[in-house]
Protein backbone atom coordinates (compact mmCIF):
# COMPACT_ATOMS: atom_id res chain seq x y z
CA UNK A 1 0.00 0.00 0.00
CA UNK A 2 1.13 3.52 -0.79
CA UNK A 3 -0.59 6.66 0.50
CA UNK A 4 0.51 10.08 -0.75
CA UNK A 5 -0.60 13.27 -2.46
CA UNK A 6 -1.44 13.10 -6.15
CA UNK A 7 1.00 16.01 -6.62
CA UNK A 8 3.77 13.54 -5.67
CA UNK A 9 2.74 10.87 -8.20
CA UNK A 10 5.91 11.53 -10.20
CA UNK A 11 7.85 9.86 -7.36
CA UNK A 12 6.27 6.52 -8.28
CA UNK A 13 7.23 6.44 -11.98
CA UNK A 14 8.58 3.08 -13.01
CA UNK A 15 6.56 0.89 -10.62
CA UNK A 16 4.85 -0.58 -13.69
CA UNK A 17 3.90 0.81 -17.12
CA UNK A 18 0.21 0.36 -16.29
CA UNK A 19 0.55 2.36 -13.07
CA UNK A 20 2.42 5.09 -14.96
CA UNK A 21 -0.45 5.21 -17.46
CA UNK A 22 -3.03 5.45 -14.67
CA UNK A 23 -1.19 8.37 -13.04
CA UNK A 24 -0.90 10.08 -16.44
CA UNK A 25 -4.67 9.80 -16.87
CA UNK A 26 -5.19 11.37 -13.45
CA UNK A 27 -2.84 14.26 -14.24
CA UNK A 28 -4.49 14.92 -17.65
CA UNK A 29 -8.15 14.64 -16.57
CA UNK A 30 -10.39 17.15 -14.82
CA UNK A 31 -11.45 14.72 -12.08
CA UNK A 32 -13.94 17.15 -10.56
CA UNK A 33 -15.83 17.27 -13.87
CA UNK A 34 -16.21 13.48 -14.21
CA UNK A 35 -19.78 12.28 -13.87
CA UNK A 36 -20.27 9.02 -11.91
CA UNK A 37 -19.53 6.01 -14.09
CA UNK A 38 -16.75 4.05 -15.77
CA UNK A 39 -14.19 5.54 -18.16
CA UNK A 40 -12.01 3.37 -20.38
CA UNK A 41 -8.28 4.06 -20.36
CA UNK A 42 -7.00 0.76 -21.82
CA UNK A 43 -10.01 -1.51 -22.23
CA UNK A 44 -10.50 -3.83 -19.27
CA UNK A 45 -6.79 -3.53 -18.42
CA UNK A 46 -7.08 -0.01 -17.01
CA UNK A 47 -10.28 1.91 -16.39
CA UNK A 48 -11.47 4.71 -14.13
CA UNK A 49 -14.59 4.59 -11.99
CA UNK A 50 -15.90 7.96 -10.79
CA UNK A 51 -17.93 7.60 -7.58
CA UNK A 52 -20.02 9.88 -5.39
CA UNK A 53 -21.50 8.64 -2.12
CA UNK A 54 -22.03 9.41 1.54
CA UNK A 55 -19.35 8.03 3.85
CA UNK A 56 -20.58 5.57 6.47
CA UNK A 57 -20.00 4.91 10.14
CA UNK A 58 -17.30 2.29 10.81
CA UNK A 59 -19.84 -0.26 12.09
CA UNK A 60 -21.24 -0.41 8.55
CA UNK A 61 -17.84 -0.80 6.88
CA UNK A 62 -16.89 -3.80 4.76
CA UNK A 63 -13.40 -5.29 4.43
CA UNK A 64 -12.45 -6.16 0.86
CA UNK A 65 -9.60 -7.08 -1.47
CA UNK A 66 -9.31 -7.78 -5.18
CA UNK A 67 -7.42 -10.53 -6.97
CA UNK A 68 -7.43 -9.29 -10.58
CA UNK A 69 -6.98 -5.54 -10.11
CA UNK A 70 -4.79 -3.04 -8.29
CA UNK A 71 -6.83 -0.12 -6.90
CA UNK A 72 -5.58 3.44 -7.28
CA UNK A 73 -8.09 5.41 -5.19
CA UNK A 74 -8.02 9.20 -5.50
CA UNK A 75 -10.02 11.58 -3.31
CA UNK A 76 -11.49 14.42 -5.36
CA UNK A 77 -13.83 16.03 -2.81
CA UNK A 78 -14.25 15.45 0.91
CA UNK A 79 -12.47 13.31 3.50
CA UNK A 80 -12.69 9.58 4.05
CA UNK A 81 -11.14 7.10 6.42
CA UNK A 82 -9.87 3.81 5.04
CA UNK A 83 -8.87 0.85 7.18
CA UNK A 84 -5.94 -1.16 5.86
CA UNK A 85 -4.27 -4.47 6.72
CA UNK A 86 -2.18 -7.03 4.85
CA UNK A 87 -4.26 -10.07 3.86
CA UNK A 88 -2.12 -12.18 6.19
CA UNK A 89 -3.71 -10.33 9.16
CA UNK A 90 -7.30 -10.79 7.93
CA UNK A 91 -9.67 -13.74 7.62
CA UNK A 92 -10.89 -14.38 4.07
CA UNK A 93 -14.55 -14.92 3.32
CA UNK A 94 -16.33 -15.57 0.05
CA UNK A 95 -14.82 -14.40 -3.24
CA UNK A 96 -17.15 -13.10 -5.96
CA UNK A 97 -15.19 -13.70 -9.16
CA UNK A 98 -17.60 -11.70 -11.36
CA UNK A 99 -17.08 -8.60 -9.18
CA UNK A 100 -13.46 -9.40 -8.23
CA UNK A 101 -14.50 -8.89 -4.62
CA UNK A 102 -13.01 -10.83 -1.71
CA UNK A 103 -14.86 -10.21 1.55
CA UNK A 104 -12.61 -10.16 4.61
CA UNK A 105 -12.88 -9.74 8.35
CA UNK A 106 -10.47 -8.60 11.03
CA UNK A 107 -8.79 -5.48 12.33
CA UNK A 108 -6.42 -3.00 10.73
CA UNK A 109 -4.91 0.44 10.78
CA UNK A 110 -6.71 3.64 9.77
CA UNK A 111 -5.63 6.21 7.16
CA UNK A 112 -7.48 9.45 6.37
CA UNK A 113 -7.64 10.44 2.72
CA UNK A 114 -8.41 14.07 1.87
CA UNK A 115 -8.99 15.79 -1.46
CA UNK A 116 -5.82 15.51 -3.54
CA UNK A 117 -4.54 12.35 -1.87
CA UNK A 118 -4.36 8.80 -3.21
CA UNK A 119 -4.03 5.24 -1.98
CA UNK A 120 -2.49 2.51 -4.15
CA UNK A 121 -3.60 -0.99 -3.11
CA UNK A 122 -2.30 -4.31 -4.43
CA UNK A 123 -4.19 -7.64 -4.25
CA UNK A 124 -2.27 -8.37 -1.02
CA UNK A 125 -3.84 -5.30 0.64
CA UNK A 126 -7.11 -5.65 2.49
CA UNK A 127 -9.02 -2.40 2.83
CA UNK A 128 -12.25 -0.97 4.20
CA UNK A 129 -13.02 2.26 2.32
CA UNK A 130 -15.93 4.72 2.53
CA UNK A 131 -15.70 5.43 6.26
CA UNK A 132 -16.73 8.76 7.78
CA UNK A 133 -14.06 10.86 9.46
CA UNK A 134 -16.33 12.57 12.02
CA UNK A 135 -19.82 12.13 10.61
CA UNK A 136 -21.13 10.84 7.27
CA UNK A 137 -20.52 13.34 4.46
CA UNK A 138 -20.70 13.38 0.66
CA UNK A 139 -17.47 12.65 -1.15
CA UNK A 140 -16.25 12.24 -4.71
CA UNK A 141 -13.60 9.68 -5.50
CA UNK A 142 -12.03 8.22 -8.64
CA UNK A 143 -10.84 4.62 -8.49
CA UNK A 144 -8.53 3.45 -11.25
CA UNK A 145 -8.67 -0.32 -11.70
CA UNK A 146 -5.36 -1.65 -13.03
CA UNK A 147 -5.21 -5.27 -14.16
CA UNK A 148 -2.52 -7.33 -12.48
CA UNK A 149 0.07 -8.35 -15.06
Amino acid sequence: MIVDLLANSHLYRGLAPSIDRAFAYLRETDLAALEPGDYEIDGKNIFARALTYITRVPENGVWEAHRRYIDLQVMVLGDERVCYAPLSRLTPGAYDEAKDFLRLSGQGDVVTLSAGSFMLLWPTDGHMPCLAVNKPEPIKKVVIKIAVD
